[in-house]
Parts: structure tokens; sequence; C-alpha cells
């Protein structure tokens, strides 16, 4: 038989299953292309399925794997207390934290002092989810050296605008903070709703901001005197971004809708705010046809149809369709209100709905965006519930076209037991001025999981960012919490 001349007469040749013909020859079966095949990139870049089951080859690299922490050495953050619903004195879960920091990314001086805000909560009630303020003295390095200004808000701060979206705020949840031209605290987070869909409450999610007042004591203490400029930016347009609305309002709950997260970034005096996002109906919206998109899946004609043809018959489908994640842009006015929705820098269609946490910065002329995921959201086979991520990409300008470090966009990687009590998660990688050494962060110990040891400042450590490439630092392990090399 000649091969060739056969393989013409098809519209094209998968390597998913090989037959024998007579006399013993193998040949690649051919299979016809479905109608329903396209390759749409909506201008913008992609987590392909291609880059993620390469990725499983570089586990284990050490130039991608986060250190082996002293579970002897980690302490729970002294500070770190609050109240139960009695109002007794109780040690806190702290989980994600971002610090103060100007608007190139690096860490902000705040009159000598270092703040962080983070996420902290009852470990028994596992709504109780609101933002602190912890600071200490620049120098210092230590875990005791954190002190606990406490709650940014107060419970009354959501009624004291006439923001309809702020009076059902729920829950506080991650975001980033910036030191203003004019030394102000200027904080973003994300508003979330309470669940409750008899009421018509989805876990609503919207990017919000407020400039937080700080004072200094002379105790050498910094205290919360307030909030003021209090307001919602953001929450979906529907064509760019997700809504909760398009996620949820047919009564199906299965989705992982997604809008928090903010990130604040300025360029050529040009204020944005980078996010975790879902795809709207303009930008490659979530659904079956999702699953015949070649450009979610990689350059490869023969992978694309296997791994295509491996989907549609796999448990993981329905998940695969509903995966539209993205790291969403906007721009901002001078006053932080919406000024322009823009195209996602990153999505990860069929991969994800979850990359959570963006984090961006410039260096060298480049800019690099970081995301944490979750292997136990992701639909790739190989992939399982305890791998841990640290995903980059980078680009030679701020809104793309972004590429994935590393050759896959593997920057840091773990599979731990969640019951090992040196998990972590929520990695933020800090540039440092001068430096092509960032410093990562993140939280350590699952909340709830234990009765002495609660979520607290992982030890930190050195990320080296030169170009395409990412490795972590050998011998680099820092002080749990530490946020800058000196």
């Amino acid at each position: 038989m000649n091969f060739k001349r056969f393989a013409k007469q098809v519209t094209f040749v998968t390597l998913s299953t090989a037959i024998l013909l007579g006399g013993g020859e193998s040949l690649t079966y051919a299979k016809e292309k479905d109608s329903r095949d396209h390759n749409e990139s909506y201008g913008f870049s992609h987590m392909t399925r291609s880059d993620m089951h390469k990725i499983i080859g570089q586990h284990g690299d050490s130039r991608y794997t986060v250190p082996q922490f002293d579970e002897s050495t980690i302490k729970n953050i002294p500070s770190a207390k609050g109240y139960d619903e009695h109002g007794n004195v109780i040690d806190l879960d702290v989980w994600d934290t971002w610090p103060l920091q100007n608007a190139d990314g690096t860490v902000a001086n705040y009159n000598g002092y270092q703040i962080v805000f983070g996420l902290a909560g009852d470990p028994d009630r596992g709504w109780d989810t609101f933002i602190y303020m912890f600071y200490k003295k620049i120098g210092d390095t230590g875990i005791d050296s954190w002190k606990n200004a406490g709650r940014v808000f107060k419970d009354s701060d959501k009624y004291k605008s006439d923001d309809p979206i702020l009076r059902n705020q729920g829950e506080e949840w991650s975001g980033s903070a910036t030191l203003t031209d004019d030394g102000e605290v200027r904080l973003f987070y994300t508003n979330r709703h309470g669940w409750d869909p008899a009421n018509n409450f989805f876990g609503k999610q919207t990017l919000t901001t407020a400039q937080v007042n700080v004072s200094q004591s002379d105790s050498n203490t910094l205290k919360v005197d307030g909030i003021k400029d209090h307001k919602s930016i953001f929450d979906g347009d529907g064509k760019i971004y997700q809504t909760v609305d398009q996620a949820f309002g047919n009564g199906d709950y299965s989705d992982n809708h997604t809008l928090r997260d903010p990130h604040y970034i300025e360029e050529n005096g040009r204020k944005y705010l980078v996010f975790e996002a879902n795809t709207g109906t303009e930008t490659g919206y979530q659904g079956e046809e999702s699953l015949f998109n070649k450009a979610y899946y990689g350059k490869s004609e023969a992978f694309f149809q296997n791994e295509k043809s491996k989907l549609l018959q796999s448990p993981k489908k329905d998940l695969a369709q509903k995966s539209n994640g993205a790291l969403g842009i906007i721009e901002i006015n001078d006053d932080y209100s919406l000024k322009r929705v823009m195209k996602p820098l990153v999505a990860s269609n069929t991969v994800t709905d979850e990359i959570e946490r963006p984090n961006i910065f410039e260096k060298d002329g480049k800019w690099y965006v970081f995301t944490s995921s979750r292997g136990s959201k992701m639909t790739i086979d190989g992939i399982d519930d305890e791998d841990i991520y640290l995903l980059g990409y980078v680009s030679n300008s701020l809104t793309g076209k972004y590429k994935p470090l590393n050759k896959t966009g593997i920057v840091l990687h773990h599979d731990l037991d969640p019951y090992d009590i040196t998990w972590n998660y929520a990695h933020f990688a800090i540039p440092q001025e001068g430096s092509d050494h960032a410093v990562v962060t993140s939280y350590m110990t699952n909340r709830g999981y234990f009765e002495d040891h609660k979520s607290t400042f992982a030890p930190s450590f050195k990320l080296k960012i030169k170009g395409h490439k990412t490795s972590v630092v050998k011998n680099s392990i820092l002080e749990q919490g530490q946020i800058t090399i000196k």
C-alpha cells in the first residue's frame, strides 16, 4: 500500500492509534478532521495543554522545586491574635499575604517600617476571612519581629458609603497595596459576598479599594486609623470577563467563578490592576466548543487531535469545558475608578478555571507575571491533587504577548501531603532593587489541620530571574515572612 497516497485522501493523520496491515506493516491510523475544529487565540496568550503535559517532566528538577523546610523550626506568628465568636483571645490562622509595595513592585519603606497585609481568621470558622495589617522595623528579620495592627476594616465600614456592592460584603479576600506618591497607603482587595442562592447571593467577587490611614505612636507602633475612599472598581463585564450572573444565573452552581486578587502596577504613570478572572463571551467563553480550539492545546496538529480525542472521552471533560481561567487587566483612573477594560494577559481555557494571585512587575525591560495554581483544579492527566505550582510568563511589553518561563511556565512546584506542616501555597515573588534575585513568600500549614500549628508565614527563599529563565537559588532559605534580602 502507498501510505503517502493514502494520507492525501484524508484531511490529516493523527498519531493516536497504530494498526497493522498485511505483511506486518505498522501505520498510523487516519481520521477525518472534526468540523468543529478551529484555531482562535483571541489576541492574547494561553496556558496550553501541551505545556502543562511537558511540566510533568520537570517535576523534581531542583531549579523549580520549593526548598524543603525544617518542620521543627516552624513557628506560629506570635502577634497573630484575634477573638473567637465568644470574645476570647485566640491564635489566628494567617494565609495569603502581600507587602506594601512601591509602584515598581519593590517593598516600600513606610517611615522605617515594612508592612504586609494578610488574610487571617479563626481556625474554627472557615468563613472568618478578613484583612489584617502586620508591620516590623526595617532590618528586623525574625518572625517574632512582626507586630499586628489588627483588622484594617471595621464591620461598619461597608455601610459608610452609598456603594450598593459594598453593603453586601461578607468576607475580605486577597489583593495588593501600594505606597502612593503623597505617602498614603492604598489597598486593593476582593470584596466577597456571602453564599445564599435562595436570596440571590452567589459569592460575588468585586475588585475594591480604599485608602488606609496609618499613624505612628511614640511607642514605635503603627496603628490603623480608619479608611477613606472605600469603593468598588470592577465586577466583570460579561464580554471580556465572566460575571457571577453568567456563572450561576441558570441555577447551575458547579462552575468555579473567579474575579479577585487585584494586583496594582504602574507603567509610564498609568495605573493598572491585574487580577484573576474567567474569560467572557468575546474572549473564548467556556462550553464544549472550547474543547475544539487548537489554540488551547499547543502548536502540534497531531497532539491537538490526540489530546482532544482523549479529553472528549475523559471524566474530566465537563471540568475542562468549564475551565476558562484568565489573568485579567484593567486600566484605572488617578482616583482609582475604572477607566478601561482590557483583554487578558494569559488564559487557561480547558486547563483550569483557577489561576490565583497574579503578581506582575517589570525587570530589565521585560514584564513578568506569576500565578499560583493547584493540580486539584486542573484537567491534565499526570497532574494530581497534591501538585502545587507557581507558574510564570514573560513579555517585552505589559500587554503581551506573554511566553512561558522555563519553556513551559513552571517556576515552582511541590507535591507535599496536605497534612505536612511544611505544606505551602500562595507563593509571591517580590522583586529586589538592583538584583536578579526575588524573594518568594508564601504561607505554610493548611487551615484547621492541627490543634497547635496555625497557618503562618512560611520561610522565604530566593528566586533568580534572568530573561526567560528562573531558578531557585540553592541554600537561600530566609526567615519566616522575610520580604527583602537586606
